[in-house]
Order: C-alpha cells, then sequence, then structure tokens
C-alpha cells in the first residue's frame, strides 16, 4: 500500500478542485492549487460587467437542503448564511400558454401526501403519473428519462423542467439512472430535503473567495494564471507536474475540465460530448415572489431568477438555440419574463452569456465514459462533475468529486 502523500498538487480551482484541496488540508495534507484563468471558480463565479454596470453570476445555479457535500463545504468555510430562499420547500410555476399560475410544495416527510392536495401540486396531474419516478434507477443503465416517465400534466409541468434543469440534457436522451439519483436525494426524501436557496449575492461571494481564502490561511499555495502543460509518467506513477519534478511523498489531483485531463493523461476516457447553457441577464427590478425564482412551462426558458437590479433566466440543454443571434435570444426571452413578472413591454439593457461546453450530456453513452476518482497511478486522482460520481454535473456532483479525489489519495 502506497503511503498518504505529503503535498497534493490540484490542477484546476473550480469547486472540484477546492473542494479536494480543503479535504486534504484537513487531513494534514500540504496543498498546491494550479489555476490557468486569472481567478478560481472555474463555472461557478460572479464577475462585474462593464456594460450592465452590475455584478453577474457566470450561471443561476439553485441548491436544494438535500445537497449535503455542499453544505458542508459551505460549512467549512462559514458561509452558509450567505445563501437566500424561502426557507421551505417552494416551487413557483406558471404556464405561458394558459397563463396558469401554480406553487409545487412538497411535505416534509417522505410519506408524498402533498400530491393528494390540489393547492400543493401540479395542476391536472394524475397520481399514476408519479409512480414511473420510483422506477427511474431499476430499468438500466441505457433508459432515458422520456422513455420511463409517463407523459401528462406532472411530466409536463414539473418533471419535464426539473430534468432539463438537472442533467442540462434533453430528456428524449438524458439518462433516467442519473435523474433517479437526484431524485433520490430530494424529492424522495420528502420536502425536508428539497429546500431551495440560491447565493444571496453571488456565487463567488457564497462558494469561491471564501474558500480560497480558507484554503490560504491554511497554508494552501493557490497559484493563479498558473497552466500546467504535461505530466510526466515513468515507473507507474507521475514523476513531474509541468517542468518540476513529482516527489515521491508528493501526489496530483486533476480537477480541470474533462479536455484537459485527457490531454494531460495518457489513455483517459473522458466525456467527449457536451450541451451549452445560455443565460439571459436584464438589468432591471422586479418582484422576487415567495421564492426568487419562477420555473416557466412553454417558453424559451426553463427559470427566471430575481435579485437586486437583475433578472437573470436560465435556458438548458441550449445546444438547440446555442447559435441563435443574441439580439433574437434577449428578445424571445424578454417575451417570457415580462409575462411572467408582470413587467413594462420596453425591454431593458441585457446580456446574453453562451457557455457552449458547460456541461457533458448526461446520456447513458456518456455517463459510462466518466472515470473513477481512482486510476492506475497511484499518486494520480481524477476530481470534476464529469467524473463518476453517480450525479449528473452539479454543484454537488463537483464537489463530491473533489472529495473523492482527495479520499482515493489519502486511501491509496
Amino acid at each position: 500500500m502506497t503511503p498518504a502523500p505529503a503535498h497534493v498538487h490540484v490542477i484546476g480551482a473550480g469547486l472540484a478542485g477546492l473542494s479536494a484541496a480543503m479535504q486534504l488540508l484537513d487531513r494534514g495534507v500540504r496543498v498546491t492549487v494550479h489555476e490557468a484563468g486569472p481567478a478560481a471558480g472555474g463555472r461557478c463565479r460572479s464577475y462585474f460587467d462593464r456594460e450592465l454596470g452590475c455584478r453577474l453570476d457566470n450561471g443561476n445555479h439553485l441548491l436544494l437542503s438535500g445537497n449535503r457535500d455542499a453544505y458542508a463545504f459551505l460549512d467549512r468555510i462559514g458561509t452558509r448564511d450567505t445563501m437566500a430562499g424561502p426557507g421551505a420547500p417552494v416551487f413557483p410555476f406558471m404556464d405561458l400558454a394558459t397563463g396558469e399560475r401554480w406553487t409545487v410544495r412538497p411535505s416534509q416527510g417522505r410519506l408524498p401526501w402533498w400530491l393528494f392536495s390540489r393547492s400543493r401540486r401540479v395542476p391536472g396531474a394524475r397520481l399514476r403519473e408519479f409512480l414511473p419516478v420510483l422506477l427511474l434507477r431499476r430499468r438500466g443503465a441505457d433508459a432515458t428519462v422520456a422513455g420511463i416517465l409517463r407523459p401528462g400534466e406532472l411530466y409536463r409541468r414539473l418533471l419535464e423542467p426539473l430534468a432539463i434543469a438537472a442533467l442540462n440534457t434533453p430528456p428524449d436522451t438524458a439518462s433516467a439512472t442519473l435523474l433517479g439519483a437526484v431524485m433520490d436525494e430530494s424529492l424522495a426524501l420528502g420536502g425536508a430535503a428539497c429546500v431551495p436557496a440560491y447565493p444571496r449575492d453571488g456565487l463567488s461571494e457564497s462558494f469561491i473567495d471564501p474558500a480560497v481564502a480558507w484554503l490560504i490561511s491554511r497554508g494552501a499555495d493557490v497559484l493563479l494564471g498558473h497552466r500546467i502543460g504535461n505530466l510526466g509518467f515513468a515507473a507507474g506513477r507521475v514523476t513531474a507536474i509541468g517542468d518540476r519534478p513529482v516527489a515521491s511523498d508528493e501526489a496530483v489531483i486533476i480537477a480541470a475540465p474533462a479536455s484537459v485531463a485527457a490531454a494531460l493523461v495518457p489513455d483517459l476516457l473522458v466525456p467527449d460530448r457536451f450541451e451549452a447553457i445560455l443565460n439571459v441577464h436584464f438589468r432591471c427590478d422586479a418582484d422576487p415572489g415567495e421564492a426568487g425564482f419562477t420555473g416557466l412551462i412553454g417558453g424559451t426558458a426553463e427559470w427566471v431568477f430575481v435579485k437586486p437590479g437583475v433578472v437573470s433566466v436560465t435556458i438548458s440543454a441550449g445546444n438547440r438555440r446555442v447559435d441563435a443571434p443574441a439580439a433574437e435570444l434577449a428578445a424571445e426571452v424578454w417575451h417570457d419574463v415580462r409575462a411572467v413578472l408582470r413587467l413594462p413591454d420596453a425591454m431593458p439593457a441585457w446580456r446574453v452569456v453562451k457557455e457552449k461546453r458547460a456541461t457533458f450530456a448526461a446520456t447513458p453513452d456518456q455517463d459510462r465514459r466518466r472515470p473513477a476518482a481512482r486510476t492506475r497511478w497511484p499518486n494520480l486522482a481524477l476530481a470534476g462533475d464529469w467524473t463518476a460520481t453517480g450525479l449528473p454535473a452539479t454543484i454537488e456532483g463537483a464537489i463530491r468529486s473533489g472529495c473523492n479525489a482527495a479520499s482515493a489519495l489519502l486511501a491509496a
């Protein structure tokens, strides 16, 4: 058995890399984080947009109270109280075609008695539509979401938008197993695991800046603008990181995107198909309502988030619209936004942000390409939401992957 390393180089300062580094430091391991970009955070960060004159998150992310690893991360860096939300399992929706509005309110315990209450469930949904949800992880690794869930109002008005948001993949190709994993850690546990929350000020303020400060205060080196172009391998282990030798008591965690990991590690199988996420931000004020967000049915976008001075909209599984002109997208989305938030016709200042390779496509075949944290080199581990966490590419999955990578090295 290889002894636990004394020093670990973590390549990548996104949530996966930060999570791994924190786990290692807690176990007394010296850590150096190498980040190619000018700032930490990867796809989970905030920035100042000069065109709109305000700070924006580079994506809209919703945590659920059942995301145990994400909340453990926040508790470790002391930022749980920076999360906002309704404080209860509340999910408002609007059907843009009919104008109907409703709020899904799961009951606290595991017994889903809320399904029997018309004031808490999806209008027009039938109980029998819910039963296939229990079979999502029991129909085999090749099953798709649309292939298992029954068409009907429950599917159209709740399960489909939740699946698209969680998997960032169209339901007709998305993995039922991955959606089942999300359901097992949220809706299947009852409303107590389904309380939504989002950063009150920004992703960087809640997740990234405090994590980097936590690492530095405990002796970690966090090197920004420090790209690692290659790794050296010999005698069954990693022997160099860039032009620096890796000592016998050192190890490496690659917590960079899948394409970067594949370029650094020989013969590494990784996901190679991706889905886009499009975010449209409008500089305006609006009533946040009870939850601070609303799900849209039958529109261009799936979710509208309201923060002070900014309304942000997410279009998941965005490959279908990623090449559309930005002005066209903004006009389409504003039509939906003003309807749900009851805003004037005139469109305010806007910004469209396209992430063309936001997440791996959460299909059965791509899920099979996800590597484990442990590799055939005892001093090399992998982290990232694209690794085999059992979850889709989410904040929870990214943080869990970092914990998995650190544990793989510590238990080597």
